[in-house]
Protein backbone atom coordinates (compact mmCIF):
# COMPACT_ATOMS: atom_id res chain seq x y z
CA UNK A 1 0.00 0.00 0.00
CA UNK A 2 1.53 3.03 -1.27
CA UNK A 3 1.46 6.42 0.68
CA UNK A 4 -0.83 8.17 -1.60
CA UNK A 5 -3.76 5.15 -0.93
CA UNK A 6 -3.34 5.70 2.64
CA UNK A 7 -3.89 9.37 3.08
CA UNK A 8 -6.68 9.36 0.84
CA UNK A 9 -7.87 6.82 3.46
CA UNK A 10 -7.48 8.64 6.19
CA UNK A 11 -8.93 11.84 4.83
CA UNK A 12 -11.91 9.79 3.50
CA UNK A 13 -12.46 8.54 6.99
CA UNK A 14 -12.25 11.98 8.68
CA UNK A 15 -15.05 13.38 6.45
CA UNK A 16 -17.32 10.78 7.17
CA UNK A 17 -16.58 11.09 10.73
CA UNK A 18 -17.16 14.76 10.93
CA UNK A 19 -20.16 14.27 8.05
CA UNK A 20 -21.48 11.95 10.73
CA UNK A 21 -20.90 14.35 13.63
CA UNK A 22 -22.69 16.88 12.39
CA UNK A 23 -25.55 14.43 11.71
CA UNK A 24 -27.76 17.37 9.56
CA UNK A 25 -30.90 14.72 9.05
CA UNK A 26 -30.48 15.19 5.07
CA UNK A 27 -29.47 12.64 2.49
CA UNK A 28 -25.26 12.92 1.33
CA UNK A 29 -24.43 13.68 -2.32
CA UNK A 30 -21.57 11.59 -2.63
CA UNK A 31 -18.48 11.68 -5.01
CA UNK A 32 -16.54 9.25 -6.80
CA UNK A 33 -13.84 10.57 -9.06
CA UNK A 34 -11.85 8.02 -11.27
CA UNK A 35 -8.84 8.41 -13.95
CA UNK A 36 -11.79 8.33 -16.58
CA UNK A 37 -15.41 9.03 -15.03
CA UNK A 38 -17.11 11.09 -12.23
CA UNK A 39 -19.94 9.04 -10.30
CA UNK A 40 -22.32 10.94 -7.58
CA UNK A 41 -24.95 9.53 -5.52
CA UNK A 42 -27.70 10.89 -3.53
CA UNK A 43 -27.67 8.29 -0.06
CA UNK A 44 -30.36 7.99 2.79
CA UNK A 45 -28.26 6.40 5.26
CA UNK A 46 -31.07 6.04 7.54
CA UNK A 47 -32.87 3.78 5.19
CA UNK A 48 -30.14 2.17 3.19
CA UNK A 49 -31.27 3.28 -0.21
CA UNK A 50 -29.85 5.36 -3.07
CA UNK A 51 -32.16 7.84 -3.50
CA UNK A 52 -30.57 9.45 -6.97
CA UNK A 53 -27.71 8.58 -9.03
CA UNK A 54 -25.83 9.79 -12.18
CA UNK A 55 -22.06 9.43 -13.67
CA UNK A 56 -20.40 9.85 -16.66
CA UNK A 57 -21.27 6.20 -17.67
CA UNK A 58 -24.47 6.33 -18.77
CA UNK A 59 -25.49 6.33 -22.66
CA UNK A 60 -27.09 9.78 -22.81
CA UNK A 61 -24.31 11.73 -21.09
CA UNK A 62 -21.57 9.77 -22.83
CA UNK A 63 -23.21 11.18 -25.95
CA UNK A 64 -22.52 15.20 -25.54
CA UNK A 65 -19.01 14.96 -23.97
CA UNK A 66 -15.59 14.84 -25.12
CA UNK A 67 -14.50 12.79 -22.19
CA UNK A 68 -15.80 11.38 -18.88
CA UNK A 69 -12.98 13.64 -17.33
CA UNK A 70 -13.20 17.01 -17.23
CA UNK A 71 -14.73 19.64 -15.36
CA UNK A 72 -17.37 19.92 -18.20
CA UNK A 73 -18.56 16.17 -17.52
CA UNK A 74 -18.71 16.92 -13.34
CA UNK A 75 -20.71 19.55 -14.27
CA UNK A 76 -22.88 17.87 -16.67
CA UNK A 77 -23.19 14.78 -13.63
CA UNK A 78 -23.66 17.55 -10.97
CA UNK A 79 -27.04 19.23 -13.11
CA UNK A 80 -28.44 15.49 -13.72
CA UNK A 81 -28.05 14.53 -10.22
CA UNK A 82 -29.72 17.65 -8.78
CA UNK A 83 -32.56 17.44 -11.28
CA UNK A 84 -33.27 13.45 -10.21
CA UNK A 85 -32.50 14.20 -6.62
CA UNK A 86 -35.76 16.97 -7.15
CA UNK A 87 -37.75 14.46 -8.64
CA UNK A 88 -37.31 12.04 -5.69
CA UNK A 89 -38.47 15.00 -3.35
CA UNK A 90 -35.02 15.67 -2.10
CA UNK A 91 -34.35 19.39 -1.70
CA UNK A 92 -31.40 19.59 1.32
CA UNK A 93 -28.20 17.09 1.07
CA UNK A 94 -25.20 17.25 2.76
CA UNK A 95 -21.85 17.17 0.31
CA UNK A 96 -19.77 14.27 0.89
CA UNK A 97 -16.78 14.84 -1.23
CA UNK A 98 -14.87 11.67 -0.17
CA UNK A 99 -11.45 11.92 0.23
CA UNK A 100 -11.12 14.00 -2.66
CA UNK A 101 -9.79 17.51 -2.37
CA UNK A 102 -12.67 20.49 -2.96
CA UNK A 103 -10.91 21.56 -6.20
CA UNK A 104 -11.33 20.71 -10.13
CA UNK A 105 -13.83 18.23 -11.05
CA UNK A 106 -15.55 17.71 -7.15
CA UNK A 107 -15.52 21.66 -7.02
CA UNK A 108 -17.51 21.75 -10.38
CA UNK A 109 -19.72 19.18 -9.85
CA UNK A 110 -20.78 20.61 -6.72
CA UNK A 111 -21.31 24.14 -8.67
CA UNK A 112 -23.39 22.57 -11.02
CA UNK A 113 -25.21 21.28 -9.14
CA UNK A 114 -26.34 24.22 -5.91
CA UNK A 115 -26.92 25.76 -9.81
CA UNK A 116 -29.50 22.74 -10.22
CA UNK A 117 -31.43 23.59 -7.35
CA UNK A 118 -29.64 21.30 -4.43
CA UNK A 119 -29.03 22.70 -1.29
CA UNK A 120 -26.11 22.38 1.07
Amino acid sequence: MGTHDTTFKKRRARVRLSLRKKNTGHPRLSVHRSGKHIYAQVIDDAAGKTLAAASTLEKDVRGGLKTGADKAAAAHVGKLVAERALKAGVKAVTFDRGGFLYHGRVKALADAAREGGLQF
